[in-house]
């Protein structure tokens, strides 16, 4: 599990750089697969695939906003997490700089995936290239590297300004 100061830690640097808008994703893995959401047609970005994601609300802890955004997206339980992977920066449809906070999660062995937000979902081996954007794709590259070498923190960024 991580340390419970990253959490305040990555806030902290959100607000020095002026981001307004935070968002969590997870990192879902079962069996050596990754979960990737395909977003529907008719949305912002409609078609691309994802990770569960969504923004955290005012107030709410980052870990809390992680296990409601994958339990809404996908019904699935987040029973704990286990791994922060990084972030990255883009602007939302309206022009609001926002910042996603990638982590991996664990989550209850049972349970199918529901989807309320999404047309499609698939467990991917990461092998080749995941239909994902540059952003979702370096935080894969990042979760493929730390399970080759736990001991590997070059990526991390809370605290480092990367």
């Amino acid at each position: 599990m991580i340390d419970e100061s990253v959490y305040s830690t990555l806030r902290i640097e959100a607000e020095r750089d002026e981001i307004r808008r935070l968002v969590v994703g997870a990192v879902v893995v079962r069996h050596h697969r990754v979960l990737i959401l395909r977003r529907r047609r008719s949305d912002f970005l409609g078609g691309r695939w994802e990770l569960p994601s969504g923004v955290v609300e005012p107030g709410e802890a980052l870990d809390e906003a992680l296990a409601r955004e994958v339990a809404e997206e996908t019904g699935l339980e987040v029973t704990g997490v286990s791994d922060y992977l990084g972030d990255f920066d883009y602007l939302t449809g309206a022009g609001a700089r926002t910042r996603q906070f990638t982590f991996v999660v664990e989550v209850a062995a049972t349970g199918p995936v529901t989807l309320t937000e999404h047309d499609a979902h698939l467990w991917t081996r990461l092998t080749g290239e995941p239909p994902v954007s540059d952003e979702v794709r370096e935080m894969l590259g990042r979760y493929q590297r730390r399970q080759r070498d736990p001991h590997d923190w070059s990526s991390y960024s809370a605290g480092n300004g990367a």
